[in-house]
């Protein structure tokens, strides 16, 4: 898949932080930097996503990882493997998101967690009461209801990269362990690893 809107020139400062913090400019920066104001509020928006803390990070992690899956968001998945480390997830684990039904290296609240991320991500969604509630008993609803939003979050970021042709940047070939393919299943995305 090609970039379907061309990269903007970013500020020289703001290419170097990236560089210097990433080892590359991430390309949705860039594309996005077609329009400053909207890149600039996604930033920030982003950055104080990042400092929320009712929920686990790790839990946000995964979601967004089987977001990313689901959707077929290969530059979401990359990113995320890459950050799990930073978080000190067990790389094995992280790997497996995609493949997270087959695997077996998930507790019982980290996989209804990912059952949740692919719920909210089917259209429609697919959320059960009795999955919101075990959700809501394990998590609390301060947890619970950041959860969704950055699952939300996530499928924002997944979906406006597809659509802009954004693929895989290599972040995750700095890991030791490679992602797991997503089992082909009928009727959902295809493996985005």
């Amino acid at each position: 898949m090609a970039l379907r809107v061309p990269k903007a020139e970013l500020p020289a400062e703001l290419r170097d932080l990236m560089t210097k913090q990433l080892g590359a400019v991430p390309e949705p920066v860039e594309v996005l930097w077609n329009n400053p104001r909207l890149a600039v509020a996604n930033q920030e928006f982003s950055a104080r996503a990042a400092e929320w803390d009712a929920a686990d990070a790790s839990l946000k992690t995964f979601a967004h990882m089987a977001v990313a899956a689901r959707i077929g968001c290969s530059w979401c998945l990359d990113i995320n493997y890459f950050l799990a480390l930073n978080q000190n997830l067990d790389p094995a684990r992280a790997s497996q998101v995609p493949r997270w039904r087959q695997s077996e290296v998930f507790t019982p609240l980290e996989r209804d967690v990912l059952e949740y991320a692919e719920a909210m991500t089917d259209t429609p969604t697919t959320v059960t009461d009795e999955l919101s509630a075990r959700l809501l008993d394990e998590l609390g609803p301060a947890a619970l209801v950041e959860l969704t939003v950055y699952i939300g979050l996530a499928n924002l970021a997944a979906r406006c990269n597809t659509a802009h042709g954004i693929t895989s940047q290599g972040y995750s070939d700095a890991c030791e362990i490679p992602l797991a393919a997503r089992p082909e299943a009928p009727g959902v995305g295809s493996s985005a690893a």
